[in-house]
Formats: C-alpha cells, sequence, structure tokens
C-alpha cells in the first residue's frame, strides 16, 4: 500500500480503490460514495488549476456543513493549496479581515452567506475569485464551474512539510489569527486520534459541530482517513431532527460539547431516550461534568465516553481513556499517543506531582506558527529540551497526578474559551465601544461548568443614553458571531482601576460595583 505522507492521500486511497463504492458522507438523507468524493474534488482541483490557484495559494471556504464543503476542503488539498475554514457565523468585518490577512485567491462560498461576503470582497483591494454554491444559473457557480472543468491531470509537488491548512483562532489583540498546520502535523493527528478512539472503518460519525471548528473538521478527516461514514448536520438546533438523524443512519460516534450533552439529557429526564448503535461518545471544549457520566451511559448504553482536552494550536493534548472515568474523576488524561506532555513553574522549573504548572506540548501535531505573525509564534511556541526543538506553551495552568493524569486549573491568558471557540475580549469591547452611548465597557470570561466560560461584559454609558443590557446584546450581534456576544451585561457607573489609572480586570467580578440603578442590570 502507498504510504499517506500528504493529508489528502487518505481520500486517493478510498477513492481510487476497492472502497470506492462505500458511502463517504450523508447530508441532508443523500449519500455520496468516496468515488464521487474523489471525483468532484479532483474536478474541483481543475476548474481551481484553470483559475491560477498555485501550490501554496490559500483557498477560502466559508460553507454551512455540506456537500460542497467537503469537497472544497479536498479539491484545496489536491491543487496543492492551503484551506482556510472560515465559521459560516462570521460577520462581513472579520471576513474581510481573514481574506486580507491570508491572502485568499479563491473564496468558495454559498448563496445564503452573499449578504456578509459581498460586503467583505467589496472592500479588498485584490479581492478572490469566488466560487458560489447554490446559484447553478450563474457562469461562475461552484455548480456551473464543475459541469465543466476537468479533473486535475497532474500531481502537484507538495511535501509533507508544505502548509495544508490555517485555520483562525481568536487573539488577545482583538484580530484573529491564523493557526499553521501542515500536511504531516495534520495526518499525524489524524492516525493518533483513530487511534486512541479505537475506530474502525464500519464506523458512521456524526457531526453536528461546524467543520471550521477544527473538532468538527477532524470527524470528517477520520472519516475519510478510515474509510468510514460522515454524518454532517447543519447545527444541533432542531433536537428532533438530530436524535431521528442518529437512529435512521445507525450512527456510531457522536462527538459533541457540554451544552450539547446538557440539552440532551434534559430532553432524556422528559422522554427517556435510548440509542444502542453509538459506541463512541467524546466531548471537548470544556470539562465534561462528572454528573453527567450516569445519564449518558443511560441514553448510550454500548458506548465508551470520552473526556478530552486540546487547543487549536496542535488540535489535541491528551484523552482519559473511558474504562477510567470513574477512576479519575475530573481529569482530562494522559497525552495522546505519539506525543509528550509536561508542566513547568513560572520560572521554567518542573513541578512536582499534584502542583499546579504551566502546561507544554510536545509532538508532530503542534502548529507551524501561526502565519504572518512572528511575534505571537514566539510567545506560544517555546525552546524545548533537544537542540533546535520547539514546544507548544499552552498558556494553561495544570495539576498532574504521580499516574501522570491531567487536571485543568485555569488560564494565564486572558482569552476565554467558551463553547469550545476562543474568544478575545478585546474583540467584544471594540464591539461594544462601537455602539453610540458606550462610554467605556471591560470584557471578563466567567467559569461554568457546561461552556467552560462564559462572556460577561462590565459597561458604563452615557447618563443620557437609552442603553439597556438586552438592547447592548442585540447590538453586538450585528459585529460578532453568536457565541461571542456577551451571555451577561452589567451596566455600572464606573470600573475600577488601579492607582495608575488602568483598568483592573481582577476586580471586576471581585467586588460590588456601583450600578446604574440600584442593582447591575443583567441580561441573560
Amino acid at each position: 500500500m502507498k504510504v499517506q505522507r500528504l493529508l489528502h492521500d487518505v481520500l486517493l486511497q478510498h477513492g481510487a480503490s476497492n472502497t470506492r463504492g462505500r458511502t463517504a458522507l450523508i447530508v441532508d438523507g443523500q449519500s455520496y460514495t468516496f468515488g464521487e468524493l474523489l471525483d468532484t474534488s479532483q474536478r474541483l482541483a481543475g476548474a481551481l488549476h484553470t483559475l491560477g490557484v498555485e501550490r501554496g495559494d490559500r483557498v477560502a471556504i466559508f460553507l454551512q456543513n455540506s456537500w460542497p464543503c467537503a469537497t472544497a476542503i479536498f479539491g484545496a488539498l489536491i491543487v496543492g493549496g492551503v484551506f482556510v475554514l472560515i465559521n459560516p457565523q462570521t460577520k462581513a468585518e472579520k471576513l474581510e479581515f481573514i481574506l486580507r490577512d491570508c491572502g485568499a485567491k479563491t473564496l468558495i462560498t454559498e448563496v445564503s452567506l452573499e449578504p456578509v461576503f459581498s460586503g467583505a470582497i467589496r472592500r479588498l483591494g485584490a479581492p478572490p475569485v469566488v466560487l458560489c454554491a447554490g446559484a447553478p444559473q450563474l457562469p461562475e457557480s461552484l455548480e456551473a464551474v464543475l459541469a465543466t472543468a476537468q479533473p486535475l491531470a497532474d500531481q502537484v509537488p507538495v511535501i509533507p512539510l508544505d502548509l495544508a491548512a490555517i485555520i483562525y483562532t481568536s487573539g488577545s489583540t482583538g484580530t484573529p489569527k491564523g493557526v499553521m498546520q501542515t500536511h504531516q502535523a495534520m495526518l499525524f493527528t489524524v492516525g493518533s486520534l483513530t487511534e486512541y478512539l479505537r475506530l474502525t472503518a464500519d464506523e458512521r460519525i456524526l457531526c453536528v459541530l461546524p467543520l471550521s471548528f477544527d473538532y468538527g473538521l477532524y470527524q470528517l478527516l477520520m472519516a475519510v482517513a478510515l474509510g468510514a461514514c460522515l454524518v454532517p448536520e447543519r447545527s444541533f438546533t432542531f433536537l428532533g431532527q438530530v436524535l431521528e438523524r442518529i437512529g435512521e443512519q445507525r450512527v456510531t460516534v457522536f462527538p459533541a460539547v457540554p451544552t450539547i450533552f446538557a440539552t440532551l439529557l434534559a430532553a432524556h429526564r422528559r422522554t427517556p431516550l435510548s440509542f444502542l448503535s453509538v459506541t463512541r461518545i467524546t466531548n471537548t471544549a470544556a470539562a465534561l461534568p462528572d454528573e453527567f457520566v450516569n445519564g449518558l451511559r443511560e441514553i448510550f448504553p454500548n458506548a465508551l465516553i470520552y473526556k478530552m482536552y486540546g487547543l487549536t494550536e496542535c488540535k489535541r493534548v491528551s484523552y482519559l481513556a473511558p474504562e477510567l472515568i470513574d477512576v479519575k474523576p475530573g481529569s482530562v488524561g494522559k497525552a495522546i499517543p505519539g506525543t509528550e506532555v509536561y508542566l513547568l513553574s513560572n520560572e521554567g522549573k518542573p513541578v512536582c506531582a499534584g502542583e499546579t504548572g504551566i502546561l507544554y506540548v510536545r509532538g508532530p501535531h503542534v502548529m507551524a506558527g501561526y502565519w504572518n505573525r512572528p511575534d505571537l509564534t514566539a510567545e506560544m511556541l517555546k525552546p524545548g529540551n533537544l537542540p533546535g526543538e520547539r514546544v507548544l506553551c499552552t498558556h494553561d495552568l495544570f495539576r498532574m497526578d504521580e499516574d501522570g493524569y491531567l487536571y485543568f486549573v485555569g488560564r494565564t491568558d486572558d482569552i476565554i474559551k467558551t463553547r469550545g471557540e476562543k474568544v478575545s475580549p478585546a474583540e467584544v469591547e471594540n464591539a461594544l465601544h462601537r455602539i453610540p452611548g458606550v462610554r467605556e465597557a471591560a470584557v471578563v470570561g466567567v467559569p461554568d461548568p457546561l461552556l467552560g466560560e462564559t462572556v460577561r461584559a462590565y459597561v458604563v454609558t452615557d447618563p443620557e443614553a437609552a442603553l439597556t443590557a438586552q438592547s447592548l446584546r442585540t447590538d453586538c450581534s450585528a459585529y460578532l458571531e453568536t457565541y461571542m456576544v456577551p451571555t451577561e451585561v452589567i451596566l455600572c457607573d464606573s470600573l475600577p482601576r488601579s492607582a495608575n489609572g488602568k483598568l483592573n480586570k481582577r476586580r471586576l467580578n471581585t467586588e460590588s460595583l456601583a450600578a446604574s440603578s440600584a442593582d447591575p442590570e443583567v441580561a441573560q
């Protein structure tokens, strides 16, 4: 068998062999085979080549979970490009920033997102070529281009050290930063994940998470690597539809985050649920509350339950073997296969078992750095123990027990991690300051057992401004993705400051602030 060196080799293996007829995806009830996935991806690669996409060029993908999204990812890889997945909730200004920052040559999107991408593209000096799904009557539509495109004839000379993807995540400066991942890093990660999850080619993986979220993206990559089937859904919004899909498609793997499991458990308490086909439950984004476990066992009696921890800069750090979920409560486990983790003090010294330290990660899965941001890269990639080695400093605080199992303690940086997404307080504060009548705003993360953290905003308004907590949240939604909009808005007369006048965020959640009414106004 040919050695897989590139991320798209996993598709070539199944799409051009006797597994060609196996089902690769089931989207809205329609099945697509590995042969169809390969053929469509190769034709899209041919079309991208004709449009001038060359090795290393960035191909932006701004799509919902869909068949075009899957083919766009592999089409970009086959032509030698770097795919840049963008959350479909992204607003025009951030979309513009990402397209400008990565220098996208092509944007693959869909008609439903036209109000967002059209404005972003108009403001770019050198806009990308746009292929838009959902408008087959237009000559520049994705459907029309694919109808006449020829499969890419020549193999592009990409090597494993070349970039495969740039995944944008929030930064402390208020602008997104692009995590660079190479082919060999992502291919290694896929292999490590499938190994510890004990997955086989017979899996049917449900994906209710956006493919733009790396947790969702790797569900697709694992399914294709195994020759298994992915069942993508647009979201978890319509619970009944998702539950129906689990049953009718005999789903075996259900990856989710604590908020999804909370919704599922609430439905189970109203009307008992049972899905015997599911054999794997995986959780990340925030710690899975121990009290959820028994309920999940009732709903999925045949499933192994995995607790995990990770961050975009290396995808996954650790996992807890399901057999230990009752033995090591609160733990997120040990390093994933083929990697190593350790804890250091602020001074860079090893810490003893049971003591708190900063988590460092070694492995082939560590990012190449942040796109165009050597300054931020230097903050995350530190010199390792081997000559020339760079290891990932997560800036997260952990304890490690005597058996080597990790326990999350907290974060050392300003970034809020909610629902598996990173939120920059500066970005939310910038959005609040754009609202007329807002004088000051400070945003912090508040620990939450389901979300990891929630976004809380403290706001000082002009006395004459008729602003309420709810109106501020509504106005924020015009500039921010849904998960970034503050869960709570507290209206205050002033914000705490140090002796030199600098805002003291540490005091925001620990002291009672004078409010513009008898009690702070809170919207949730």
